[in-house]
């Protein structure tokens, strides 16, 4: 099945959080993603849904009224952002150190020309470049 054949119009990744605020600031101003749309209190759920660049991939970001995550499943389970400038990668560095994240080890020593920084809830996200 080609592309073109394949049904599906976008792809959600959603994971759940207690930390909704301290998470969102880490995704939106240290990230730098675009805040698409989001949800207070649909039976009990509130949450944001960011842009992985776009509304064809994104990030949905939830949480409960009585709270339910638990911590994130292992230190390789990633959201792995290939970026195009190098300098991008350096301003997205700063502006995550600026709100208290630094860089830590890769569990997978496959990552570790890269940056890893860990969320408020120890999710881990890579930075990593490519040429375009």
């Amino acid at each position: 099945m080609n592309a073109a054949e394949w049904p599906v119009a976008a792809v959600r990744f959603a994971r759940p959080t207690d930390r909704l605020d301290d998470v969102l600031r880490f995704y939106e101003e240290g990230l730098g993603l675009r805040r698409i749309d989001s949800f207070d209190d649909h039976a009990g759920y509130s949450g944001v849904m960011l842009g992985l660049p776009d509304e064809e991939v994104h990030l949905e970001l939830t949480t409960h009224a009585e709270g339910s995550p638990g911590p994130a499943p292992t230190r390789d389970n990633l959201l792995v952002l290939y970026m195009t400038d190098r300098a991008t990668i350096a301003q997205v560095e700063s502006r995550l150190r600026v709100l208290g994240h630094e860089p830590v080890e890769p569990e997978n020593p496959y990552w570790s020309e890269d940056l890893t920084f860990a969320d408020p809830d120890g999710w881990r996200v890579v930075l990593r470049y490519v040429d375009s």
